[in-house]
């Protein structure tokens, strides 16, 4: 005979299933302004930082301050719709989507190369590494340091070839904007100095002494 649900039990399934949905986003960190800070509410996002780092010679510094740029820490950023006559809704500028603001052409490109074929742009691990691998990338093609946060934001936007074409040169907002990122992987960097040996510690080591 067919157990049937009754409609509390129902219920209570529904709003379990949402609470652990909405669980697994995480929230942007409330002070953005402070890379230690951001680091100690997400703990692990500095291990994820920290990895890229290792794995692809990029500071933390410089993709943490390119993603405060693209999409403030939100997982789910997105470019804003655009609207015809006000009202009717006509697609979004770009593909752009997720903590780096990865195009889907370009997301599709890392994840051929660098053999991610599991990688999400919504998860805060996968879109630093994608940002790790875009910086090399850029260091690669155009010679660009990457330690520079203010030419690696121009590859950024502009792709790699609208850099060696110097499509940035006649975007003043732009290169403001790139100025702004520079400065921001510069006060970042500052703030690291400060507390990666403590970041550094283990969570036993935090139980016992923290």
């Amino acid at each position: 005979m067919k157990k049937v649900q009754t409609p509390v039990k129902v219920l209570l399934m529904a709003t379990t299933a949402v609470l652990l949905l909405s669980s697994c986003s995480t929230p942007p960190p409330q002070n953005t302004s402070n890379l230690c800070e951001i680091f100690y509410e997400h703990r692990d996002w500095y291990d994820a930082a920290a990895k890229v780092r290792d794995k692809w010679g990029v500071p933390i510094h410089v993709p943490m301050s390119m993603m405060y740029q693209e999409s403030s820490f939100k997982h789910n950023a997105r470019p804003p719709m655009r609207w015809f006559l006000g009202f009717i809704p006509y697609g979004r500028a770009s593909s752009a989507y997720g903590y780096s603001q990865a195009k889907t052409v370009t997301w599709d490109e890392y994840v051929k190369e660098a053999d991610r074929f599991w990688a999400s742009r919504d998860n805060f691990d996968d879109a630093m590494d994608f940002m790790g691998w875009y910086i090399s990338k850029s260091q690669r093609l155009n010679k660009v340091s990457k330690w520079d946060a203010y030419n690696q934001y121009l590859n950024y936007h502009e792709g790699w070839g609208g850099y060696r074409r110097g499509s940035y040169k006649k975007k003043a907002w732009l290169v403001n904007v790139a100025k702004k990122v520079d400065h921001r992987a510069k006060v970042y960097a500052g703030q690291l100095k400060s507390c990666e040996d403590d970041l550094k510690r283990g969570w036993l080591w935090r139980l016992f002494f923290g």
